[in-house]
This record gives structure tokens, C-alpha cells and sequence, in this order.
């Protein structure tokens, strides 16, 4: 493959600009493509665009007032984020919650985690041109927004856990249809197999493309379902452990090859395996209160914590410094989309423009948690 260079150097090859607009980028990502004819010879992400500054935000407001902000970092799966900023503050504070908080916890991220990766299924299928897909998964992904909703008052970027627990208890109703929803989407799978998996237009479309190894995941810092295609079964919630996840049987999906079609098969897989978490849950689920006792007026000791969960894009740190105000010091937040992007040149050099569409959908990227 050639060096990428100069234009004035060899005048056949162009820049062309993949975004801030364009429609396989879902959200304000650029990405300049130096081209050779239809090949890519250097593709650069450009980020800046959606910078909130959630970071500095965080110092200058008391941590309580702080949790509206994780859920619009990640806004596809945002209760995996409520998750990691109680924890990393209950772990300074030395806060004891209570078991039903945290199996609540539990089953809505787990429904986070699959709303999130049908809302990718449909997204990816509808950038490699089929426009069907994207509506089935839709209708399945209205069901949990539906339940959701019931409970968070929201239906996407939530605000539902807090220091101690949960805002609300769950009730009938919302096992009832969680148990119903298990069993609709089961009921789905193999409509999707028949629909998407087994398609032999799209198995051409996304077989030997983006080939990313476990070497390249560890020098980029690749998480989630990127490294597990790459056949490397990390998983926060089985390799570090945290809230009630060790209390409930689950595989880790993990791929051979590495390439695109691999991290599409874990995605898939991983719903399986969430419905079974959430099913186990449910079954042990305990009574008891949802919030623990928490004053008003929360000063955490001086020391630093750190929190680590596994979100629908891999892992999610909160690094947190106090000096013993109300108020953080200073909160560093390592998000998945970031790492995974970072791999992006080397994975996509000398594809195809066509080829590139289907790599860069198969990391499931979210631009406003790269630009927080």
C-alpha cells in the first residue's frame, strides 16, 4: 500500500471529506479521506465538533447536580453511565446500597445495553442499504423505551440511578412487561437470522472487512464488543466484577477473525446473553428498600476513586480527585467510542470507500461520548 502523501506530490489522488453531515457518521464526526481512485489511502477523524465540556461541568457543580450530564455523553445507552458515576462516588463516600437497588440497576442497563445495540443493528444495515431491518428493530427497541419510560420518566438520555440507589421502585407492571418483552424478542431472533444474518448480500458486504487483531485492540485501547470480536473475552462485568453481575450465569460473545461480521455476531449474541441477566434478575429479585439513607448535602472525603463498567460500547472509567468540598476537584471520564475510533487508520488504509461505511458502522461509534 502506498504512502500516504502530499497533493502536489502525485496529482491522482484527492482529499474528499466524510462529514460533519454525512449519514453513516450519525452525529457531528468528520472524517478526511486522502483517495486513491476508490481506494483510501489515509482516513483522518477529525473531532471538536460537539465538545460540552462535560468535564469541567463537573467542577462546578455539586456531584448530585452532575448526573444529568452522564446520560447525554452516551445518549444510546446512557444507564450504563448513571451507573458508573453513583458507583464511583458511593465508593468514596463509602456508601452501602441497597440489594434491590442494585439488581433494579441491573435489569435497566441490561435493557439499555439491548436498546442500544438494536438501534445499531438497524443503523448499520440501513448504511449498507437495506432499509427493512432498521424498521423491525425499531419496533423492538420502542418496546423497552416503553418500559423504561414508565419508570425513568425519560426515554433516552436518563436520569434514573442515584447516590444510594434507584429514583423509583420498579413494580408488577414493569416485571410483567420486561418478562413479556424477553419472550417477544426470542421470538424475533430468528426472523432476524432468516432477514440479516444468513443474507448473503450483506455477509459479502461485511466478511474480511475492517480486520482489527487483539495486538491492535491493546495498542489502542479497544474495548467492548471490538476487542471480543477480535477474540479477546474481556468484559468488565465478568474480568472486574461489580454491583450484583456475579450473581447471574452469562457467556461473553467472542469472534475469530476480527473483522466486521465478527463484531456484528457479538453484538447480536450479547442481546441473548442480556435477556438471560435480566431473566435471572428477575427471578431472585429481593425485597427490600431502593435507596439507601444519603444526606441532603454530600461532602465526600479528600482521596481519589476509580470506577469502571462495562457500557454497550466497552469500557467506561470515572476518575475522580476530592478535596472534601461538595464539589470535584477533578473528574476524568475514559469513554469506549474514543479508543475505538482511535483505530480507525489503521483498520480502514487501502479499503475500498464502500468497504470503509461497513468498518466504520461495525464499531458502533457515538460521536457526543467522543466529544464530551
Amino acid at each position: 500500500m502506498p504512502e500516504p502523501c502530499r497533493p502536489d506530490s502525485k496529482p491522482h489522488r484527492f482529499f474528499l471529506n466524510m462529514g460533519p453531515q454525512h449519514p453513516s457518521t450519525h452525529g457531528v464526526l468528520r472524517v478526511i479521506l486522502e483517495m486513491d481512485g476508490e481506494y483510501v489511502v489515509d482516513p483522518q477523524p477529525v473531532l471538536g465538533y460537539g465538545h460540552r465540556m462535560h468535564e469541567k461541568m463537573a467542577e462546578c457543580r455539586p456531584w448530585p447536580q452532575f448526573l444529568p450530564n452522564t446520560g447525554r455523553m452516551d445518549y444510546a445507552a446512557a444507564l450504563p453511565y448513571n451507573h458508573g458515576y453513583v458507583a464511583l462516588i458511593e465508593r468514596l463516600a463509602g456508601i452501602e446500597v441497597p440489594l434491590r437497588a442494585e439488581y433494579i440497576r441491573v435489569i435497566t442497563s441490561e435493557l439499555n445495553r439491548i436498546a442500544s445495540h438494536l438501534l445499531w443493528f438497524g443503523a448499520l444495515l440501513l448504511d449498507l442499504g437495506a432499509f427493512t431491518p432498521i424498521l423491525y428493530s425499531f419496533d423492538d427497541r420502542e418496546q423497552i423505551l416503553d418500559i423504561l419510560e414508565d419508570i425513568t420518566g425519560s426515554r433516552l438520555t436518563y436520569c434514573y440511578f442515584r447516590v444510594g440507589g434507584v429514583s423509583k421502585d420498579i413494580d408488577d407492571k414493569f416485571v410483567e412487561r420486561t418478562r413479556a418483552f424477553i419472550k417477544r424478542l426470542r421470538g424475533r431472533f430468528p426472523m432476524y437470522e432468516k432477514l440479516v444474518n444468513g443474507n448473503i448480500i450483506f455477509i459479502k458486504r461485511v466478511e474480511d472487512i475492517g480486520i482489527i487483531d487483539a495486538d491492535m485492540c491493546r495498542r489502542y485501547g479497544a474495548t467492548g464488543p471490538v476487542i471480543r470480536g477480535a477474540g479477546v473475552p474481556y468484559d468488565i462485568r465478568k474480568s472486574e466484577p461489580y454491583s450484583v453481575y456475579p450473581e447471574f450465569d452469562f457467556e461473553i460473545p467472542v469472534g475469530s477473525k476480527g473483522d466486521s461480521m465478527d463484531r456484528f455476531l457479538v453484538r447480536f449474541q450479547e442481546m441473548e446473553q442480556s435477556l438471560r441477566i435480566i431473566e435471572q434478575a428477575l427471578d431472585k429479585l429481593p425485597e427490600g428498600p431502593f435507596m439507601a439513607k444519603v444526606p441532603k448535602k454530600l461532602k465526600l472525603p479528600a482521596g481519589d476513586a476509580n470506577f469502571s463498567v462495562e457500557a454497550a460500547r466497552g469500557e467506561l472509567a470515572y476518575y475522580l480527585i476530592s478535596d472534601g468540598s461538595d464539589v470535584p476537584y477533578r473528574l476524568k471520564i475514559r469513554v469506549p467510542s474514543y479508543s475505538n475510533l482511535s483505530l480507525l487508520p489503521e483498520m480502514c488504509r487501502g479499503m475500498l470507500l464502500s468497504d470503509l461505511v461497513a468498518a466504520m458502522g461495525s464499531l458502533d461509534l457515538v460521536i457526543p461520548e467522543i466529544d464530551r
